[in-house]
């Protein structure tokens, strides 16, 4: 039988204003208090039940995030963070094109041979390209040229810009080795093998895992429950951070619904999460807020998943 913990009722934690304290546990609520946490409550125990994976679910390698990886604090300013984002590249060393030997994944629960892709291969998947021009911002850092004479730099005898800044520019890439970066998995917190990019600007590699697409198994199909969303509950877009006992995750909500809160139900094998909200009454655009919200369950996370509980679907962790 599936053992059930729920956290319902917490108070809206937003990340700029502070998360609880680790193991803050805001106690029971009485029941029939709050329609919002009962529809909850009904609603993510159907979509707990509905949870059917794939055996490969806990025997092969089904990534919850994306296949860049940030080793350690990359130390970013505005730009390269824009650039990391972006996919923006450019590489200023050889790039094996050789296929390796099999790699091996090592998960909480064992480990599982794989075959890996070249660095050529994994720069192709991380480059996306060169950035576009940047509006009030020069693509050549070096200064305008002015028709028939030399470069004139900026200064007090330069162009006046309404926003000077410097140039928009990739990330360059001077090294790459074969290694492992750690990743979220279906199994749990995995070290996966990955060539690992050192990046001029950044204080850490950019990682990009190595395991070839064919070893990667797809997410499986979300089962949501029949029915349309129950009022003012909301779903959750896709985790921010995982640690310990300890979840922020991001909920779409609109621009003028207010009382924001995380909802939390917690199982055994499964957590699902989602939102209450207070819907606005008067009129509102439609527009969708990402809003993150944390909550702190029972027990760490470990390897199960955490699925919405509009769509039933497995979170993947969020780039950020």
């Amino acid at each position: 039988m599936r053992r059930t913990a729920a956290l319902l009722g917490l108070p809206l934690l937003m990340i700029a204003a502070g998360c609880a304290p680790a193991g803050t546990d805001p106690g029971p609520a009485p029941a029939g208090d709050d329609p919002r946490r009962d529809a909850f409550g009904m609603r993510a125990t159907e979509v707990a039940e509905a949870w059917r994976p794939l055996p490969a679910w806990r025997t092969g390698y089904l990534p919850m995030q994306d296949a860049t990886v940030l080793v350690g604090d990359p130390g970013f300013t505005e730009e390269t963070k824009s650039a990391f984002l972006s996919g923006w590249y450019r590489e200023q060393v050889d790039l094996p094109a050789g296929k390796p030997a099999d790699g091996t994944i090592r998960f909480p629960d064992g480990t599982l041979s794989v075959p890996l892709v070249s660095a050529a291969e994994a720069y192709g998947q991380l480059d996306q390209g060169e950035p576009p021009p940047c509006p009030g911002r020069p693509k050549d850092p070096a200064g305008p040229k002015l028709p028939g004479g030399p470069t004139v730099e900026p200064g007090p005898d330069g162009p006046v810009s309404s926003n000077p800044q410097t140039a928009c520019v990739p990330l360059t890439v001077t090294g790459v080795t074969l290694g492992t970066a750690p990743v979220r998995t279906s199994r749990g917190e995995a070290q996966v093998p990955a060539w690992l990019f050192t990046v001029e600007e950044l204080a850490t590699p950019v990682a990009r895992v190595a395991v070839a697409p064919a070893a990667v198994t797809a997410l499986p199909e979300p089962n949501a429950p029949a029915g349309p969303a129950p009022q003012g509950v909301v779903g959750a877009q896709d985790l921010q951070t995982v640690n310990g006992a300890e979840l922020t995750w991001r909920l779409g909500v609109g621009t003028c619904d207010t009382a924001i809160r995380p909802l939390v139900q917690e199982h055994d094998d499964v957590v699902v999460v989602g939102g209450g909200v207070t819907p606005a009454t008067g009129v509102c655009n439609a527009m969708l807020k990402l809003e993150p919200v944390t909550a702190t369950l029972k027990a760490p996370l470990g390897g199960r998943p955490v699925l919405d509980v509009l769509t039933g679907a497995p979170l993947r962790l969020a780039t950020s």
